[in-house]
């Protein structure tokens, strides 16, 4: 080691006759201070103390010895509440603290009783000394007798004298044998017997889980699974962070147990209706909606606040702890073959509610509107109802699918048009579509009253495509948008305004609904709205609508991805609880292959049906020609003759023509399709008025 550097100081400023001279050593490397070993004990203790294995072990020690000691507290206050009317007690002041005065008094009278039956039993008591010597005595004499009696017996077998006391005599044996037996074993039971007594506590203690919170395992401590308690639920309240709540909390005597209805069990979880103090509005706990979830241990998606009827009161439904992940099974369609459907009548097995009932949904004489952001499965819950369904055989289908992704090509000989594919000449042929339907209705409107029409159902999935089509056709009418000019648009409208009445009904799908791609009077003409996953607030009102958002749904809410095949449903034709304007399903979830299977059993129900893919714009062929070709000398046709004979002549470019096909070729030439005896005619001689018409137009053209 090298030698020290010895530095000195001089003071002289100010100037003292005693100078001071100080001696420094400084080392000429950093080399590190000896540390003392007191310090050394001090950070070891420090770091075995705060180790997580040494809180471990001292939790246990805390945990254990809490349990056996309250343990204790608990079987002494089970063995009070036996011997006195404690619980009674308590049970009434629960009572009135709730307002139940009837049950309170029920109470009153079982605790008048309990106390008749106590005095009575503490009465035979003071004679029960007396009685028991008398009935000692007695019994001891009588023993006596009869094993002397025995003796006697046994003396006059044997022909000895001595055998009269044997009896008596084994019965003294056997005695002293139990004597014997109490003195060998009551030594070690009273060593044994508090420790038994001490696990037994223990026992008590652990089931209950008595021990402070920090105390518990970690599993415990973390709340998962917690079970729903009044007290849980009034301190999830408090501590939501609204003053007027807190307070009014804190003043209530009963602690706030007045505020709650029943607790009772809801499906996978539990449901309570809280009726919350002046001042407090319902819209303030809807919006801490995740803080209340996380004050019941729960996440956000596992507790829905609703608003019922009663003023001033919001209803909670809290699920079991990872319930909600759980599937709920597969679909009566698949399960039950011989499953029927009908369309008037039934109702179509849609999936379970929160409850874990069945919720079926009616649809009959109902618009129905479905959306969700994409992959959330908007399109699977849409198939589901429409396969349901297609087991009425009386109901067509007409689908456009703007996915074009095969979806709903099962429907392939269940449909009568069957359009899929996403590009703009589809969104064409879907307004085709659309447009036809209308056709259809305003004939049926025609009709005579009485009529009775088999069911429509006009489906486009992902109807958004067509709302956003930028094309234009001849006339300068846009396909897409919401204009008054718009083809879909105005066909949509009026389906929705008249439809209903002659069971024309249109259903729709769309993603992210907007004003651009979901118009404000389209998705209101659904009577029937539901929503899945969406992104935010305010698409949940396009979806659903200002009433059920305002209720309480919050499909904005649902879990992208975790919660597929979840929707919230706002419609009067699905059993929804008194006071709430929706209802949350998880549907069943048919896959596609499945799908296929079912619709496979719809086909066996039904004749036979020949699905048009793509409209036939009669581009080939002249069809107003042909029709007046296929007449012969006939004066008029019923319009299902004129379409079979058009099939018989070009198969290919007629067969799958339907009377829209038909009326679409003849509206505005003068030979319109009429009623004649009730039924659809064409007249041959308006035809060929009709042909001439045309063919004159186009000589004065040409020259």
């Amino acid at each position: 080691m090298s030698e020290n550097v010895v530095r000195l100081h001089k003071a002289t400023d100010p100037p003292d006759t005693t100078a001071v001279t100080t001696l420094t050593v400084v080392p000429d490397a950093p080399t590190a201070r000896p540390v003392p070993l007191w310090v050394r004990s001090g950070r070891a203790v420090k770091t075995a103390v705060t180790h997580e294995r040494t809180r471990s072990a001292g939790r246990a020690v805390a945990r254990h010895g809490l349990y056996t000691f309250n343990g204790g507290r608990i079987v002494a206050r089970r063995a009070w509440d036996g011997r006195t009317g404690a619980r009674y007690e308590r049970m009434i002041r629960a009572a009135e603290a709730a307002g139940n005065l009837q049950a309170a008094e029920e109470w009153e009278e079982r605790l008048s009783r309990f106390r008749a039956a106590r005095h009575h039993r503490r009465m035979d008591l003071l004679h029960s000394p007396v009685d028991a010597a008398k009935g000692v005595a007695v019994g001891a004499g009588m023993s006596v007798g009869v094993l002397v009696a025995l003796g006697v017996i046994m003396a006059i077998s044997t022909g000895q004298a001595t055998d009269v006391v044997t009896p008596l005599a084994a019965t003294i044996d056997f005695i002293a044998l139990l004597i014997r037996i109490v003195q060998i074993v009551w030594g070690p039971a009273v060593t044994i017997g508090p420790f038994l007594a001490l696990l037994a506590l223990w026992s008590v203690g652990r089931r209950q889980q008595a021990a402070p919170h920090w105390a518990l395992p970690a599993n415990v401590r973390s709340g998962e699974g917690e079970p729903i308690t009044p007290s849980i639920v009034v301190k999830a309240l408090r501590d939501l962070g609204i003053p007027a709540l807190r307070n009014a909390i804190k003043e209530m005597g009963d602690a706030g147990a007045s505020m709650l209805g029943p607790i009772t069990i809801a499906g996978c979880g539990v449901e309570v209706d809280v009726t919350l103090p002046s001042g407090v509005s319902t819209i303030e706990v809807q919006n801490r909606r995740r803080k209340l979830a996380e004050n019941l241990t729960r996440h956000e998606h596992e507790v829905f606040i609703t608003i019922p009827q009663a003023a001033r009161t919001v209803r909670l439904w809290i699920a079991d702890s990872g319930a909600l992940d759980e599937p709920i099974g597969p679909s009566p369609l698949v399960t039950d073959e011989t499953l029927t459907a009908d369309y008037a009548k039934g109702k179509a097995p849609w999936g379970q509610d929160l409850r874990g009932d069945a919720a079926a949904l009616s649809l009959y004489q109902r618009h129905l509107l479905i959306t969700g952001l994409s992959n959330q499965g908007k399109t699977a819950a849409l198939r589901a109802l429409a396969l349901w369904l297609a087991m009425d055989r009386t109901v067509e289908f007409r689908i456009a699918d703007l996915k074009g992704a095969g979806d709903w090509a099962m429907f392939d000989g269940l449909a009568t048009v069957l359009i899929q594919g996403p590009t703009d000449d589809h969104v064409i042929d879907a307004t085709e579509m659309i447009e036809d339907g209308v056709s259809e209705m305003e004939r049926r409107l025609q009709a005579p009253p009485g009529t009775a029409f088999p069911p429509l159902i006009l489906l486009v999935d992902e109807a958004q495509v067509a709302f956003m089509c930028p094309l234009v056709d001849a006339d300068k009418r846009p396909y897409g948008g919401s204009k008054a000019t718009s083809r879909y648009f105005m066909a949509a409208r009026k389906i929705h305004n008249q439809g209903r009445a002659v069971n024309v009904l249109l259903w729709q799908g769309t993603q992210d609904p907007t004003d651009q791609n979901l118009p404000k009077l389209v998705r209101e003409g659904a009577h029937t709205r539901a929503a899945l996953a969406l992104g935010t607030e305010s698409q949940a009102r396009m979806a659903l609508g200002d009433k059920a958002v305002d209720g309480g749904a919050a499909p904005n809410l649902l879990r992208p991805g975790l919660d597929k095949g979840t929707v919230v449903v706002a419609s009067d034709g699905i059993a929804i609880p008194s006071g709430q304007s929706s209802i949350t399903v998880r549907t069943h979830y048919i896959d596609t292959e499945t799908a296929t299977e079912v619709a496979e059993r719809a086909k066996r129900m039904r004749d036979g049906v020949t699905t048009l893919r793509v409209i036939d714009r009669g581009e080939d062929r002249d069809p107003l020609a042909d029709i007046a070709t296929v007449f012969g000398e006939s004066p008029r046709l019923v319009t299902q003759d004129v379409l079979k004979r058009l099939t018989a002549l070009n198969e290919d470019a007629y067969g799958r023509w339907t009377f829209a096909d038909l009326r679409r070729v003849l509206d505005g030439t003068g030979a319109e399709p009429y009623k004649s005896d009730g039924r659809m005619v064409v007249a041959r001689e308006r035809l060929t008025r009709a042909l001439a018409n045309r063919n004159g137009d186009d000589s004065a053209s040409a020259s």
